[in-house]
């Protein structure tokens, strides 16, 4: 039987503090015109994005003490918007960028599947892409 957690002592200093938090958004559906063959062109294509980001948060009490995953969304979908995309590395890598943006995002993650690339041979196909703030 495992023993409880010692209670901490009442005068005892925090020894504990906040490295980094992970912002993250998985699962993300997007609609995007991109590939490079000709019956990919004009046509848009389910992509499934997910996205990981290292904001540094610590004692975040409020929302505007961290970033609102919404803003993930909302960049993803602008740039599906923005109109054809031959490499999903491209889109993968532009969304990085739109996410690092923001001054306290120090890493970003993406991964770009796309889910008929090898259809009904693979689920899935896609890259990750991971740009680190200088």
């Amino acid at each position: 039987m495992a023993s409880p957690l010692p209670e901490p002592a009442q005068d005892a200093p925090a020894q504990l503090r906040t490295v980094m938090t992970k912002v993250f958004v998985t699962g993300l559906k997007i609609d995007a015109e991109i590939g490079i063959y000709r019956h990919e062109i004009g046509r848009a294509q389910p992509l499934v994005v997910d996205v990981e980001l290292d904001v540094p948060t610590a004692g975040a009490e409020r929302l505007a003490d961290t970033l609102n995953y919404e803003t993930i969304l909302t960049a993803a979908r602008e740039l599906a918007a923005e109109g054809h995309i031959q490499l999903v590395e491209t889109f993968a890598e532009r969304l990085a960028r739109r996410c690092l943006t923001d001054p306290r995002v120090t890493r970003a993650r993406v991964r770009v599947e796309k889910p008929l690339a090898l259809a009904p041979d693979a689920v899935g196909a896609g890259v990750e892409v991971t740009l680190v703030r200088a």
